[in-house]
C-alpha cells in the first residue's frame, strides 16, 4: 500500500531515491513545516552526489512556506553545485504557490511522463 493511501501514515512526506542516475526527491500530501527534520535530511542526501536532482512535485496536496523554502533551497543549493534541478509535474498548489512569490518562472518544470 502506498504511503499516501495508508491512513496511518503521516499527512505528508519527503524521501530521495535514485532513477536513471538521477536523485528524485518524492514530495507528497501536507508538505509543511511538520516535515523540517525530513526535508533537512532529504536535502543532505539529494546533494550528496553531483546527479541532476528531480523534485516530484506530484502527490502534493498542500504545500506551506516551509514546503516552498525547502524547495526554493535545494534549488538555490544545486545551483551552487551545478546540479541541474527540476521540479517534476507540480499541482496547481504547488505551481499557485510559486508564482504567488514571484518564482513560477525560475525552476524548470518536467511533466510527469518524462520518467518512467
Amino acid at each position: 500500500m502506498d504511503q499516501t493511501e495508508d491512513p496511518t501514515s503521516p499527512l505528508g512526506g519527503i524521501d530521495v531515491t535514485t532513477v536513471q542516475g538521477r536523485t528524485v526527491v518524492r514530495m507528497w500530501g501536507e508538505v509543511d513545516g511538520a516535515l523540517r527534520a525530513e526535508a533537512s535530511t532529504s536535502m543532505a542526501q539529494a546533494l550528496a552526489s553531483s546527479a541532476p536532482v528531480v523534485v516530484d512535485a506530484s502527490g502534493v496536496t498542500f504545500i506551506d512556506s516551509s514546503g516552498l523554502a525547502f524547495v526554493l533551497q535545494l534549488h538555490l543549493a544545486a545551483s551552487e553545485t551545478g546540479q541541474r534541478l527540476t521540479l517534476r509535474d507540480p499541482g496547481r498548489e504547488v505551481v499557485g504557490r510559486l508564482d504567488l512569490i514571484g518564482m513560477a518562472g525560475e525552476i524548470d518544470l518536467e511533466p510527469e511522463a518524462a520518467v518512467a
